[in-house]
């Protein structure tokens, strides 16, 4: 059995352990113990504050399996993309050259530096470890992160983004950052992600990155064809996040090129098919029928669980039968509420 909760101070030598095997130029957990540790505590603050208007707050998620009390993968949103400055990306445009003189008309597809991101809710530090990629739990942990905003929509924006790891080679080198960035920050990709820290708000981005559309044709070929390309270690995470609802090719990210998905909430299935229903105590399978994978979570927030269990379809229903040692996992109780969608 597996759940979804928000993350501890004991957890600390866990996540050590995790950021370990991530992939250079594939950022997902901080990799030193003090960045953990500051990701942490950020996170249990964030979850106790009031909070009515979006803004510094982080919120760390981590899978865990209950038998082996070891933890699998973790998840986190940021309440306000660029709340401490501003949010970069490239946006992909398209300029249209004419010249009547000539009679030619045609479209030049170009990036342009922009922060319209800044202040959308970023998704990130997504990772599953490989014995629980193929399962539920993947699914249930990528969701989880959106049925809790989903419960405290004071807490978030109304539009969500998730940046994917780009294309990088095996010493990390990145294709798009040698033809771009590498031109203007003097500096290997992995050096330039180790200065930044994996954010897209420092100061120095918009001292050194182009303020004027980068012609895309003029690009190396290499460069062109990793644009908005994901790396083979996103390809799960890209997998989940277009079936919940999110979509590419509007942005890209500054170093690697990787695409930036992004949506309104309305449009995700987490906020539109997601049900609150009432809790009795029972087995799942009430009525015939197939049976489907559903996430299910408490309400609460510094208590959030989340698990997925195997139910008929419950569309129509009022109530959703649970053991008692699902509920011992949710810590609900008959009568209670929980948040269900179908994974």
């Amino acid at each position: 059995m597996y759940v979804v909760r928000p993350v501890e101070t004991a957890d600390i030598p866990a996540l050590e352990s995790l950021a370990a095997v991530t992939m250079p130029g594939v950022h997902t957990l901080p990799r030193s113990r003090d960045k953990i540790v500051m990701a942490v505590e950020r996170s249990l603050a964030s979850m106790a504050a009031q909070v009515d208007i979006p803004s510094e707050e982080s919120y760390l998620f981590v899978l865990e399996s209950l038998e082996e009390r070891r933890i699998c993968g973790t998840a986190a949103i940021f309440a306000s993309a660029g709340s401490n400055g501003t949010y970069f990306s490239f946006r992909n445009d398209v300029i249209q050259q004419v010249s009547r003189d000539l009679n030619i008309c045609h479209s030049v597809h170009a990036l342009t530096l922009c922060s319209e991101l800044t202040a959308y809710s970023h998704l990130s530090s997504f990772y599953v470890a490989p014995e629980v990629q193929q399962g539920p739990e993947a699914a249930l942990l990528s969701r989880s992160r959106l049925l809790y905003a989903a419960q405290h929509p004071r807490r978030f924006g109304d539009r969500f983004f998730v940046p994917l790891a780009g294309v990088t080679d095996d010493a990390g080198q990145s294709p798009f950052w040698n033809a771009v960035g590498r031109k203007f920050f003097k500096m290997d990709f992995l050096d330039a992600e180790r200065t930044i820290g994996g954010a897209r708000n420092r100061t120095l981005i918009v001292e050194l990155m182009p303020h004027y559309p980068v012609y895309v044709p003029l690009l190396p070929g290499d460069a062109q064809a990793v644009m908005g390309q994901i790396h083979p270690s996103g390809e799960l995470a890209f997998n989940l996040l277009t079936a919940e609802g999110f979509e590419a090719d509007e942005y890209i990210d500054i170093f690697d090129g990787g695409p930036i998905l992004q949506a309104h909430k309305h449009a995700l299935r987490t906020f539109t098919t997601s049900q609150k229903l009432r809790v009795r105590t029972g087995v799942a399978r009430t009525r015939e029928g197939p049976l489907f994978n559903y996430a299910v979570s408490n309400a609460d927030s510094a208590a959030f669980r989340a698990v997925t269990i195997p139910c008929p379809d419950l569309d129509g229903c009022d109530a959703v039968a649970l053991p008692p040692e699902i509920q011992d996992i949710l810590r609900v109780a008959e009568g209670d509420s929980v948040t269900c969608v179908r994974i």
